[in-house]
């Protein structure tokens, strides 16, 4: 009996089920023998990348603590410095572990590439800024709390980023200019030297006494508190107008008092020439009727 249902079982064995079994056979060896290999690869690889990223992050960071704690280089330069070197090193593993897999990287390099130059396009104007702020690191043309006029605006600089550089103008407005641009403009520091010259213009009528006007100013230079004496002060006529004589007053400032002795001056001045009979014109023209 026993004989007869393993000649029946042979009998019902097809050709077609011998071929399912032999391919699923081959698929599951397949399947296998990929698990050994480059499954187990694969698997070494995640986890090495898992530990270099971490390992990359921790070193950088250290670096760049030390680095900032020495004070050698700039804050935003080192912090810049940092992520550039992370991120090179970061596409540098995975080139490796693409490698170890057993994956083509010629084909990845290229991919890489195009992929850069899009990028490239895409972010040229970020680029530009970039380059830009490292420029302004390097060179210096200034530094936090400087005031400066940059692209139609002039403030106080508040902070130096990678990208753009933020002022406060006099206003207290917060101007963001972007550094590509700043750095190929023309920048006046206006706090780089200790000292700067005031100068100032008044105008006189021509039937006043213009050396008694050049004596109030001068006496009004030589007195005021923060006026400097050396270099000394100056008063000369600088221009014959159409209804005045021009009077050019020229005297130097430590930086910080620029705008305090600007103002005093102009007032003491118009104080002065009232009190001595000191004409200061209207613009006037002349009719003669015919």
């Amino acid at each position: 009996m026993l004989n007869r249902i393993v000649a029946f079982a042979e009998d019902a064995i097809t050709p077609e089920v011998e071929e399912a079994s032999f391919s699923f056979k081959s698929v599951l060896d397949t399947v296998i023998t990929w698990c050994t290999s480059t499954g187990l690869k694969l698997i070494i690889g995640i986890i090495l990348l898992v530990v270099s990223f971490i390992a990359i992050k921790v070193i950088t960071k250290g670096i760049g603590k030390k680095i900032e704690k020495s004070k050698k280089l700039d804050k935003t330069l080192s912090k810049t410095l940092m992520n550039i070197l992370k991120v090179a090193l970061q596409v540098v593993v995975v080139i490796c572990l693409v490698g170890y897999v057993g994956i083509d990287t010629s084909g990845l390099a290229a991919v890489v590439a195009s992929l850069g130059v899009c990028v490239g396009l895409a972010v040229n104007g970020a680029l530009s800024n970039f380059a830009g702020g490292i420029l302004i690191i390097l060179t210096r043309p200034f530094k936090d709390d400087d005031f400066i006029e940059a692209c139609g605006y002039s403030g106080i600089v508040e902070d130096i980023h990678i990208i753009n550089t933020k002022l406060r103008t006099p206003d207290n407005k917060v101007v963001y200019i972007p550094n590509g641009t700043l750095s190929a403009s023309s920048i006046v520091n206006y706090s780089e030297k200790d000292i700067r010259r005031v100068d100032f213009t008044f105008g006189i009528a021509y039937s006043a006494d213009y050396k008694k006007a050049e004596a109030i100013v001068m006496d009004i230079l030589k007195n005021h508190e923060l006026a400097l004496q050396d270099p000394a002060p100056m008063v000369r006529i600088s221009a014959h107008n159409e209804s005045s004589i021009d009077l050019v007053a020229r005297v130097w400032v430590n930086s910080a008092d620029y705008w305090t002795v600007h103002f005093d001056v102009l007032e003491q001045v118009k104080t002065a020439f009232d009190e001595n009979g000191i004409e200061i014109p209207f613009k006037q023209v002349d009719v003669h009727m015919r």
